[in-house]
């Protein structure tokens, strides 16, 4: 073992023993199972993949690869099957579900929270938005977030600076350079060894799970794969009929199961509600299922995403939904789970919605909400009940050296999709439904005109003046 490998393990203990000793300095005592009181909020894990798509779960129609973990995650809580990310894209997908508003409302920010951050980027989450983590924070959660963050690396960007207790990943996408390992505000292991991160995520899961299952707790839980470039242990490398995509997507599922275990073994299972998303949809490997398009564009095939909620004897096994949902909604169905059903502790309006009373079956139907699809600062699509209308979309001329730049350009007329009956976006049903052509392109309007006045102007198109 070389000197660097064994004082990066030295520093992972060191870092193990500093988290035990903050997590003994919270407030709520660190009981076993059979001590916790009755009646105390849920704990609550968001698991996160980077770039999975639709199709890549045994349950959402895989072949090549078996995700047994997930599949049984699913076959014990809801499945959804219109789940959404607001954004086609890393960064702006985070912060939408970090903080239940969209990335084009963060002030001065905006347009680099819109895309995608690069580690030569100094910028980040501002501090004027509240996390989910420092809301459960104020309400008195430990909280950890273990893999990727990618809402800035520097002060005051980071994950310890907005509500994690405890931080420990690569702080950006696995292909940007330099690739570190950070543990709080530390680097510990550069450049970091990907072919174990699967595995280091899931011991850091559960060793937060552990040590804070005096509850509540928060975990956040953002793989970095199968985001490319793709590694796997050598337990999973060539294990399965779907190449080294298949790998790391079986050992994903790996992980999910040790988090699940871990909860059964500590007596938290019905004490835990459990989220599965994806960020976006595939990029160059991946399945977008029966959707249409993929990671980077505003059809389905780049936004809607697998979605499982498990959380045992509480939210009914088995079930399966098509109800409009989205990971922005995550941040008020969090806090009204711990106790705060107004989402109050943000600071600023909220554009996801509760669906707590949704996900626990005291409501047939998720809360009516229009979903707005940004690429970078422009809208292009939105999605509202069975209705998605397409306004604008990228136009890429003829490359020439005088003329290299797309421009976002609205549709001569806009696209209407019943999403209910055309899950690929294939027929537009524009010209036999006007009304709703109407109706969506005037609730599109008022939405961005809550936005601020950078992004209005980038969308002047939509938004034809008031009488």
């Amino acid at each position: 073992m070389s000197g660097k490998t064994t004082q990066t393990l030295r520093t992972g203990a060191l870092g193990g023993a500093l988290l035990a000793l903050s997590l003994s300095l919270f407030s709520h005592p660190r009981a076993g199972a059979q001590d916790r009181p009755a009646g105390r909020p849920p704990n609550i894990i968001f698991i996160y993949a980077d770039d999975m798509g639709y199709g890549d779960l045994g349950v959402y129609g895989a072949k090549a690869f078996k995700t047994p973990h997930l599949d049984r995650m699913a076959a014990e809580g809801l499945r959804l099957t219109s789940f959404y990310s607001v954004s086609p894209v890393c960064t702006p997908s985070r912060a939408a579900l970090m903080t239940g508003r969209y990335a084009a409302r963060m002030g001065a920010q905006q347009m680099r929270l819109a895309n995608v951050l690069f580690p030569t980027d100094k910028t980040g989450l501002p501090q004027e938005e509240t996390t989910v983590a420092r809301a459960l924070k104020a309400r008195g959660y430990a909280t950890a977030c273990v893999g990727k963050w990618h809402l800035g690396h520097l002060a005051p960007h980071r994950p310890i600076d907005h509500g994690f207790d405890y931080y420990f990943g690569i702080p950006y996408s696995n292909d940007m350079r330099p690739t570190p390992i950070m543990r709080n505000g530390e680097v510990v292991e550069e450049t970091a060894h990907q072919e174990t991160l699967t595995q280091r995520y899931a011991a850091e899961a559960v060793s937060f799970i552990e040590r804070a299952q005096g509850g509540p707790f928060f975990l956040y839980l953002p793989h970095n794969m199968p985001h490319i470039p793709l590694f796997a242990s050598e337990k999973f490398r060539g294990r399965s009929a779907g190449g080294i995509y298949g790998d790391v997507i079986e050992e994903l599922d790996w992980s999910v199961g040790e988090v699940l275990a871990a909860l059964k073994r500590l007596g938290l299972d019905r004490e835990t509600i459990v989220f599965f998303a994806s960020d976006n949809g595939p990029w160059y490997q991946g399945s977008p299922g029966p959707l249409r398009g993929r990671k980077g564009g505003t059809y389905d095939g780049g936004l809607r995403v697998p979605g499982l909620v498990r959380w045992p004897g509480r939210i009914k096994a088995g079930g399966v939904s098509d109800e409009p949902t989205s990971t922005i909604d995550f941040f008020a169905t969090a806090l009204a789970l711990a106790g705060e059903p107004q989402a109050a502790a943000s600071r600023l309006p909220l554009d996801g919605k509760n669906l707590a009373p949704f996900l626990l079956g005291r409501e047939r139907k998720a809360p009516d909400n229009l979903y707005l699809f940004f690429d970078g600062v422009y809208l292009q699509t939105a999605r509202a009940g069975r209705w998605k209308i397409h306004l604008a979309r990228w136009n890429i001329p003829r490359y020439t050296a005088a003329s290299a730049q797309q421009k976002n350009l609205k549709l001569r007329q806009p696209e209407l999709y019943d999403m209910s009956l055309d899950i690929a976006e294939s027929y537009d049903l524009a010209a036999a439904h006007p009304d709703v052509v109407k109706d969506l392109q005037a609730r599109v309007a008022a939405a961005l005109r809550t936005f601020p006045q950078e992004i209005q102007e980038a969308n002047a198109d939509l938004m034809p003046a008031q009488p």
